[in-house]
């Protein structure tokens, strides 16, 4: 695949990262975890791929998300939102917010079905979109962006709900291999021209556990490479200490653990995106590239329940927008209109299991809410994990 070139300042901007990816490297003894590459390349403060001002989200950035492509999926998600600030507290915390869009989508459809939050509070690492967001609620919700806070960290107590779009992918994750002669952690070193390389040593720890238990609910062959998100599990685990009363709604693409780790992906699910093109190397343009890896919801839910939450429901994201009434929005619409029509493609690209409607999932976390929720109420997948 040949992928576009970068101007002159962006490449100056991904030397910039390497040469610190490589100091890094250097200070760690010539070797670091791919989790610790991972969280430099998307989070090093003002270089990393989230922490600088790169464009990032769609037709001019590296790829589109769902709010992004339809107002419909904010639409379609206030309702089963209202339902648990109903049930819990007028409160509702996006972590990971992109560009604003489902905010004030949300926002919006709240006010529409008299279901406003309080507070809409905001926590993003990225000082470039928090602006951003800024920026698209003034224009958006001018009236409500009163209730909008930005936070810096997670709130210590927490009552109502979290809404987080894509956020788990983009968790620095381990990579690991089942060999024959053991289970390696595959990290990053560099080569003699100074670039970056794979290298291997032995896994230990909370990893090496983990890849153990893997390994044996999963019977994966020598040879198999794969992914650990050790952070998923963790952010999942800490609201077991926050979360009062309320839920987590974790939209994001993956799959239950024994689908994860099917023994057809012996590579792994990690992917980069790059002005709209999608490809498998994390050293190209460090700093220029969206990295993630799919979500085991396995392990999440795991940790959660661990942590004394509740599992509310599991299910395909086409099916959460269904059950969230998506096509009766629609077809509340004048048809036959260049609006609706437009509308009308992008939710056939949020429902279709070809498209985003099997791929993408929508798992429910919480304390203290009755079921079911309106968004699981039939197709719900629970048992898969």
């Amino acid at each position: 695949m040949t992928l576009p070139q970068p101007s002159p300042e962006a490449a100056a901007h991904s030397r910039a990262l390497v040469a610190a990816i490589a100091g890094e490297i250097g200070a760690a003894g010539g070797w670091i975890s791919f989790a610790r590459f991972m969280e430099m390349a998307l989070y090093q403060p003002g270089l990393g791929y989230y922490s600088a001002g790169a464009r990032k989200f769609g037709a001019a950035g590296d790829f589109v998300t769902a709010p992004e492509m339809t107002a419909y999926f904010g639409r379609a998600l206030a309702r089963q939102v209202a339902q648990v600030t109903a049930r819990s507290a007028p409160h509702v915390l996006e972590v990971g917010a992109g560009s604003g869009r489902l905010a004030a989508d949300l926002l919006l459809e709240l006010e529409r079905l008299d279901a406003l939050p309080a507070h809409y509070d905001i926590l993003d690492l990225s000082a470039d979109l928090r602006e951003r967001q800024r920026a698209t609620l003034a224009a958006a919700v001018p009236h409500l962006l009163a209730r909008v806070r930005w936070l810096d960290a997670l709130p210590e107590a927490f009552a109502g709900v979290v809404v987080a779009n894509e956020l788990l992918d983009a968790m620095p994750a381990h990579v690991v291999a089942w060999r024959e002669d053991g289970i390696v952690e595959r990290g990053v070193g560099l080569d003699r021209q100074g670039g970056f390389t794979w290298n291997e040593r032995p896994a230990a720890g909370a990893l090496l556990a983990a890849a153990q238990e893997i390994g044996r609910q999963c019977r994966l062959p020598p040879g198999y490479e794969s992914e650990i998100s050790l952070a998923n599990r963790a952010w999942a685990a800490e609201w077991g200490h926050r979360l009062k009363r309320g839920a987590l709604l974790l939209i994001d693409y993956g799959f239950p653990r024994r689908e994860f780790y099917h023994q057809q992906r012996g590579r792994g699910t990690l992917m980069c995106h790059y002005r709209h093109h999608a490809h498998p190397d994390p050293f190209y343009l460090p700093g220029l590239q969206d990295v993630t890896v799919h979500v085991d919801f396995t392990a999440v839910i795991a940790a959660a329940d661990a942590a004394g939450l509740d599992l509310l429901g599991y299910a395909s994201q086409g099916q959460f927008l269904l059950n969230c009434g998506i096509l009766d929005l629609l077809a509340a619409q004048p048809a036959d209109t260049p609006d609706y029509i437009r509308a009308a493609g992008a939710i056939n690209k949020l429902l279709m299991p070809h498209e985003m409607g099997e791929l993408f999932k929508v798992i429910a976390i919480g304390r203290g809410i009755e079921q079911p929720l309106c968004g699981f109420a039939s197709g719900d997948q629970s048992r898969r994990l």
